[in-house]
């Protein structure tokens, strides 16, 4: 099978058009017209994902965050970047990512967190304009209302967290939940407008933490914890459709933050 058939499917799913304007998803190294010997999927892309899929024969990596962002001026061993495309292209493996068009997508990443906190009547937080069926962030209901603290216990149980950042309890039952994958700052205005007791997301900075203004609570549960289940989402998708073909979840953890308790 060529790698180009696997990333066609990919790209039915999460269709590369609903990337945001600064994102780099898509093919970031290597030729998609090469026959796949196996899949290894990552949240992140690094020299020892490149190192796990050469020590399982897999010659595509497809990671959720891509390895280029910005142009690359040059390609050194003096940096993490360079030391990964250069062990990538040595060995052959191509690499592609899918961010944030699997971010924008009612089935995406959003999703995944959404299924962790039994969220129904779900939609799109902030919908894109002339598309509402495409967007950033979700927003849901809980089965019952639940006390403040009992989200908080479901979100730390949830994603296996230590320890959860959050504004100030407001001592409000909690019904409807926001939420957004990765970075989402800007979406807790929107959740106010929607009526959101509760916005889960990540890289929320102190400032940030007063705009629930009293009414809602803000909660930062990581980066990498709110799209830990990306992976998961990614193997179900390409073995519906491969159902015999060599698809691995990467063993490595590439968090780069850790906690001392």
């Amino acid at each position: 099978m060529k790698i180009k058939e696997i990333l066609s499917h990919l790209e039915s799913f999460a269709p590369p058009g609903y990337q945001e304007e600064y994102d780099n998803s898509g093919l970031i190294a290597g030729d998609p017209g090469a026959e796949c010997t196996g899949v290894l999927l990552s949240l992140d892309c690094t020299e020892d994902i490149i190192q796990e899929a050469t020590d399982h024969k897999c010659n595509l990596v497809v990671s959720h965050h891509p390895l280029i962002f910005r142009p690359v001026r040059s390609i050194s061993p003096e940096n993490s970047q360079g030391k990964t495309l250069i062990a990538a292209i040595k060995n052959d493996i191509i690499i592609y990512a899918i961010h944030t068009n699997l971010d924008n997508i009612p089935a995406g990443v959003n999703a995944t967190m959404a299924d962790v906190l039994g969220l129904s009547d779900r939609e799109i937080l902030l919908p894109r304009a002339g598309d509402p069926g495409i967007g950033s962030g979700m927003i849901g209901n809980l089965k019952e209302p639940v006390p403040e603290t009992e989200v908080l216990k479901l979100i730390r149980k949830g994603f296996g967290i230590p320890a959860v950042r959050h504004s100030a309890l407001t001592g409000r039952p909690v019904s409807r939940i926001a939420l957004c994958g990765g970075a989402g700052s800007f979406l807790i205005s929107k959740a106010l407008q929607r009526g959101a007791d509760f916005f889960i997301s990540a890289d929320i900075r102190y400032h940030e933490f007063f705009e629930g203004e009293g009414k809602m609570v803000i909660a930062d549960i990581g980066h990498f914890e709110s799209e830990q289940f990306t992976i998961g989402l990614l193997y179900k998708v390409i073995l519906e459709k491969f159902p015999n073909f060599a698809v691995l979840k990467s063993g490595k953890i590439t968090n780069p933050v850790n906690y001392y308790i």
